[in-house]
């Protein structure tokens, strides 16, 4: 079982390294049905049963009409795992399908955020955890830099804006390499979501790219990765960290500064 303990072991060393889970904490898991959300799953049950603390876990799936095949039969899989597992229809997602069919990635994102928040206050869980890979955190740092103009990726631990959860992404140093890996060693039955096959977007031009540099570079991913964890803000451009000096410029040169601007236009 390779990949098994390559998830397990990366997963235990993401939660130790980011503090992720605490005694008592009662862990709310999104599963999707795709590859990434099972095997995470998974790897906190084992870690559960290992773990020197006490904690608990439960399942949920939001149901927004996108699966392309009905994800009802993962209830086998929770029920031979032990797992608490609930399964809701948001009704709200289903009318923006028929009011907004072309609706972004952004759009359906916040419904489900809406929903996966509702349903954790009423499992009374603290903590929603997020199927999110490396993979998703290099996308992330290449999207922001290069169509927001932010250089950020995705938190490995955070808390809601109302600070009623801390949300978790414990598949932070897992490949979905890992995770197709280990469902196919373990046979998971997938039911993905009709997103994951749309042509053209942002994602799958960052994924082509990155897919093409790992042919000549296979460390890309993991140097990406590391750069996200050693910032050297000194060479960066946010002046916020740097010492620039501006309360040593003297009046005069103060007032050559929008010349010289202009004249490099």
């Amino acid at each position: 079982m390779r990949f098994e303990k390559q998830l397990f072991r990366k997963v235990g060393k993401a939660v130790h390294d980011f503090s992720m889970i605490r005694p008592d904490d009662r862990i709310a898991v999104g599963v999707s049905g795709g590859k990434d959300s099972l095997a995470l799953l998974d790897a906190l049950l084992h870690l559960r049963d290992h773990a020197p603390i006490s904690f608990q876990v439960e399942a949920f799936t939001v149901e927004q009409g996108k699966f392309v095949r009905p994800i009802e039969p993962l209830r086998s899989e929770m029920d031979a795992r032990g797992v608490r597992w609930t399964y809701e229809r948001d009704e709200a997602s289903f009318q923006l399908l028929e009011d907004e069919p072309r609706h972004g990635c952004d759009v359906c994102s916040r419904y489900r955020r809406r929903a996966v928040y509702d349903i954790a206050h009423r499992l009374g869980a603290n903590v929603v955890a997020l199927g999110h890979t490396a993979d998703d955190f290099c996308e992330a740092l290449l999207r922001n830099s290069m169509f927001t103009g932010r250089l950020a990726a995705l938190p490995a631990t955070t808390s809601s804006r109302s600070g009623d959860f801390r949300l978790i992404r414990p598949l932070v140093y897992v490949s979905e390499e890992i995770t197709a890996g280990y469902c196919a060693e373990v046979g998971l039955p997938l039911t993905p979501c009709v997103c994951s096959f749309k042509t053209g977007t942002v994602r799958e031009s960052l994924r082509t790219f990155l897919g093409t540099l790992r042919q000549s570079n296979p460390n890309v991913m993991d140097n990406l990765l590391a750069a996200m964890g050693r910032v050297d803000h000194t060479r960066l451009l946010d002046r916020r960290f740097l010492d620039t000096g501006s309360d040593a410029v003297s009046t005069d040169s103060r007032d050559l500064l929008p010349i010289l601007a202009e004249e490099t236009l």
